[in-house]
């Protein structure tokens, strides 16, 4: 879960920050963050007009995820596994994620096999019904054991982590 919180902050969508990892057999098989395609304008450039209307207060959030540019964090981290042709859902393969994933991505994980996520937040676009049938477990890690091993990461340093 560190790992994907760490991948959250390449994000470069100006509304959510979101990492995500598909781990299989404590082997990490890939990484994804939300924001917009390679070679795209970034999300916080002007690069995707949907969020930007988000930012402004034009549309509420949920509304017009068909017009959103930005790759989602769960859908990186699968199609990585694609481009470097790593078979994800063989069985086991879990995904971390820091938000319960939408209807998009959740239909994404379980076509390519995903059983279980690992997750630090809900969603509210999340289809719990479909999760259910199809046998997806959904394990929500309570925030403060993540700030906990956040913290041990800088023990030595002069850093001190804040949380709000």
């Amino acid at each position: 879960m560190l790992q994907a919180e760490l991948a959250k902050l390449r994000s470069n969508c100006m509304t959510r920050h979101v990492g995500a990892v598909i781990v299989r057999n404590n082997r990490q098989l890939a990484t994804g963050y939300n924001g917009t395609p390679p070679g795209i304008k970034n999300c916080f450039e002007g690069g995707c007009k949907r969020c930007e209307l988000r930012m402004q207060g034009k549309l509420e959030s949920g509304a017009s995820l068909d017009r959103c540019l930005c790759n989602h964090a769960e859908a990186n981290a699968i199609m990585h596994c694609a481009i470097l042709g790593i078979e994800a859902g063989i069985e086991g393969a879990i995904l971390y994620t820091t938000f319960v994933p939408c209807l998009e991505c959740t239909k994404m994980a379980i076509t390519i096999g995903i059983k279980k996520f690992v997750c630090l937040d809900s969603y509210p676009e999340t289809d719990y019904d479909l999760l259910k049938e199809a046998g997806v477990e959904i394990v929500e890690i309570n925030k403060e054991k993540i700030q906990y091993w956040a913290q041990k990461l800088f023990e030595g340093y002069d850093v001190k982590v804040v949380t709000k």
